[in-house]
């Protein structure tokens, strides 16, 4: 019987949707697994270790320190780190890190430190700005960077990318189309002035779905890892499942309110489930407004404000008991649905969830 909350991780099926992914590309294709933020929400080292069993090409993370936990736990696999920090230079090199040159600022200061290192055809990655307008040089400052990595011979091209903006709606099909077009002839251009052919990526998980004509040479993949694809594919599984239970079981009369702020009025004599998870473990005050969790088959309503610690559910023709399971989100009653309830997507909900949720892993 579940006593607490816990967040499993099912590997099973992390390895089910590496196996679908790797099925929709080339068999010369390469795959990046993004593993930030937690391996968005889960595990980042049992996720990592998983998928290096499997023969992943490359990891993906957001920031050095999630590249160095890596490293310290024995993954050997390349890593690329997306948005390094000027602060962060000596963690990426003594963990054989490649960081991506995104900005002059970080180009720059990058360049001083290798020189001052004394170290020469470090591996980097080149990010182009297609149109996301988020990080990566624009059209017009890539002839000048180029110029930069080519005078210091310090730098070796390993790929050149860049990100799609809207690959899941198909309402911009043309500005999608229009963007990788936009990067095919700038990475050709890239490509034609660096020593070594450079690896092309530019898929995310919508566009290895949607758009196979932006293959190149390696995809990336994330949400679509977790069993996540905006609903344009149906093929995956959700390899997160959160339960906890129901901590208290109260009657409240008729015009008595719930919660903080008193934001919640019975209006008749009601039954209230006090369920163990609040804000501090990642789940939204916008939750207290149409958010709704599973009980012994049923949707019961979240009332009143989530609290740092708890929130309350509307138990009224539910048969529940305490201790009884509460079902937050699994593979049938997914992330993306308790998200759709408030207006919010399942990457929020799943790399908000706290540390302090216990996680046990399923293999």
């Amino acid at each position: 019987m579940l006593r607490k909350t816990v967040l499993e991780i099912n590997l099973k099926a992390l390895e089910y949707n590496f196996n679908q992914i790797n099925s929709k590309t080339r068999p010369s294709t390469k795959l990046m697994a993004v593993v930030k933020a937690n391996a968005y929400g889960s595990d980042i080292i049992r996720v990592s270790k998983k998928l290096e069993s499997l023969n992943v090409d490359y990891f993906a993370v957001a920031y050095a320190p999630e590249g160095v936990m890596l490293r310290e736990a024995g993954i050997k696999t390349p890593i690329l780190v997306l948005i390094p920090q000027v602060n962060s230079f000596s963690q990426i090199v003594d963990n054989n890190l490649e960081p991506s040159l995104y900005s002059f600022f970080f180009l720059n200061n990058f360049i001083s430190f290798l020189k001052e290192k004394n170290i020469k055809k470090y591996p980097c990655h080149f990010k182009i700005n297609s149109g996301l307008n988020r990080v990566g040089f624009k059209k017009e400052e890539i002839g000048k960077a180029i110029d930069l990595v080519k005078k210091c011979e310090l730098i070796h091209i390993v790929s050149v990318y860049s990100h799609l903006a809207a690959s899941e709606d198909i309402s911009e099909n043309k500005f999608t189309v229009k963007q990788i077009k936009t990067f095919t002839d700038l990475a050709s251009k890239v490509s034609s002035q660096v020593s070594s052919r450079p690896m092309l990526h530019m898929s995310n998980t919508s566009g290895i779905l949607n758009y196979p004509e932006c293959e190149f040479d390696m995809v990336r993949c994330g949400i679509g890892l977790y069993g996540y694809s905006n609903f344009l594919d149906k093929s995956l599984v959700p390899v997160h499942r959160l339960r906890t239970v129901i901590s208290q079981i109260i009657k409240v009369k008729k015009g008595e309110t719930i919660g903080y702020n008193r934001s919640f009025k019975s209006i008749k004599p009601s039954v209230v489930g006090i369920i163990p998870l609040g804000h501090a473990d990642g789940i939204s005050r916008s939750f207290s407004k149409g958010g709704f969790v599973i009980i012994n088959n049923f949707k019961a309503k979240i009332i009143g404000n989530i609290c740092m610690d708890v929130f309350m559910v509307d138990l009224n023709g539910i048969p529940a008991k305490e201790g009884d399971e509460v079902i937050i989100f699994n593979q049938t009653h997914t992330a993306e649905d308790f998200a759709k309830e408030v207006g919010t997507i399942s990457y929020e909900i799943l790399t908000n969830l706290s540390p302090r949720i216990s996680r046990k892993i399923i293999d």
